[in-house]
């Protein structure tokens, strides 16, 4: 097993020099940033513009409704005076824009809460068909999962157990192939 985490830490605010704890502290912020904007514009029906560059120079961004939207309302573009009036009715008490903001973010958390539910559920799944081969590997005394003992499997792991088979011997045959080319 790992070493055993040290727990959640207080750590001292300043710039991090290694690379590869600078991008890890950057990546698990970051989703907890994007996390809060969107609890905020869900549970305030604020519209709210989230952007971030990583130390990569990479851009990421949350809006709601959009990025866009959020920042032509701070700074409208020139020819854009009719969608800043339009804008300025929506502040002043369009409910039923506001409403309709607000179930189309409230649907799009359901769904993303849904699939990251099906998500955990198929790795769940896949790992319980893991366990499942390894046991049956272990049952047959080989030494690589490939040696499972296909007795040992129920009928859901089989598929899975079938398919990992066929992508194994399409990865060997592509690097039969490369190995087989004439230089």
């Amino acid at each position: 097993m790992g070493r055993p985490s040290k727990g959640r830490q207080r750590i001292e605010i300043r710039l991090i020099k290694d690379a590869d704890r600078l991008e890890v502290t950057f990546s698990k912020r970051k989703s907890g940033l994007l996390k809060k904007a969107s609890e905020l514009s869900l549970l305030c029906g604020a519209h709210v513009a989230f952007i971030v560059f990583s130390p990569g120079g990479r851009a990421f961004a949350l809006g709601t409704p959009s990025v866009d939207h959020v920042l032509r309302r701070f700074d409208p573009l020139p020819g854009d005076e009719d969608e800043a009036d339009l804008l300025a009715l929506v502040q002043d008490g369009d409910s039923v824009s506001a409403v309709a903001d607000r179930a189309a973010v409230e649907a799009i958390v359901r769904r993303t809460e849904e699939t990251k539910a099906l998500v955990a559920a198929e790795k769940d799944r896949m790992d319980a068909v893991g366990e499942k081969v390894r046991q049956a590997m272990a049952k047959a005394g080989g030494k690589f999962w490939w040696e499972a003992d296909v007795e040992a499997l129920g009928e859901a792991e089989l598929p899975e157990f079938a398919r990992a088979l066929r992508r194994l011997r399409d990865n060997v045959q592509r690097h039969v192939d490369l190995l087989s080319v004439p230089a």
